[in-house]
């Protein structure tokens, strides 16, 4: 049985996120839409590969002529934040079975990530109430996609305009994080990650450069904190 008390926490916890996600998830079925893709396609690929970063990536450089091959290692490089997310909350899912630890891990985001970490440190969050969070996001996402390529296949939207949505949904992000020495850290540390990446003319890894440099920041910030206390 499902315990209805509990998916409404998740849902409330996820709120944010599901807003989001409405906002940005029809921008990028309207640039699927643009590389020929119908609303079938875009539900299969929104359940079985699930990342708003890869799937804006995709549309992106297949309009750019980027070949194939080189598209699914970008998509792979850029996702492979997602294993640094997982390390950090696999302590949380320890007492989880082995199925729900995989549902668990398989649909944490860039935001349920930040949502669930928040929520776990300042207790009374288990990892079913993490998953439903995942869920509701999961589910959100994938709806909003889908009516975007319907949206995108009826009418026109300027691309550039589209492809703005991924970054200002982690404008709105960092603009609601509570201000402290570690956040700040993470923030200085992913920006300068990403700007290294660009001046070098490294525009594939900049996003999993910038990630690592803001997590390893944020971490070492917060030991540094503890030490001098």
């Amino acid at each position: 049985m499902f315990d209805l008390a509990l998916i409404r926490r998740a849902a409330s916890a996820a709120l944010p996120i599901v807003m989001g996600y409405v906002a940005i998830g029809l921008p990028c079925g309207i640039l699927s839409a643009s590389v020929g893709l119908n609303p079938a396609q875009v539900l299969i690929m929104c359940l079985l590969f699930y990342s708003g970063a890869g799937q804006f990536m995709i549309p992106n450089l297949w309009l750019a002529g980027v070949p194939l091959l080189s598209i699914a290692a970008s998509v792979s490089l850029v996702n492979a934040r997602q294993i640094l997310y997982s390390a950090s909350l696999a302590s949380w899912a320890q007492g989880a079975s082995r199925p729900q630890a995989v549902l668990f891990s398989a649909t944490v985001t860039d935001e349920s990530f930040g949502v669930n970490m928040n929520r776990f440190l300042a207790g009374g969050w288990g990892v079913e109430a993490a998953t439903w969070v995942n869920i509701c996001s999961w589910l959100t996402w994938t709806a909003a996609c889908v009516v975007g390529t319907l949206i995108g296949g009826a009418v026109s939207v300027p691309l550039a305009l589209a492809s703005f949505a991924m970054t200002s949904i982690f404008i709105c992000l960092l603009a609601t994080q509570r201000l402290s020495w570690p956040t700040a850290f993470a923030m200085t540390g992913g920006a300068l990650g990403v700007i290294a990446c660009k001046a070098a003319g490294l525009a594939g890894p900049a996003i999993f450069v910038g990630s690592l440099a803001g997590v390893v920041c944020a971490l070492t910030c917060s030991r540094i904190r503890e030490v001098v206390r």
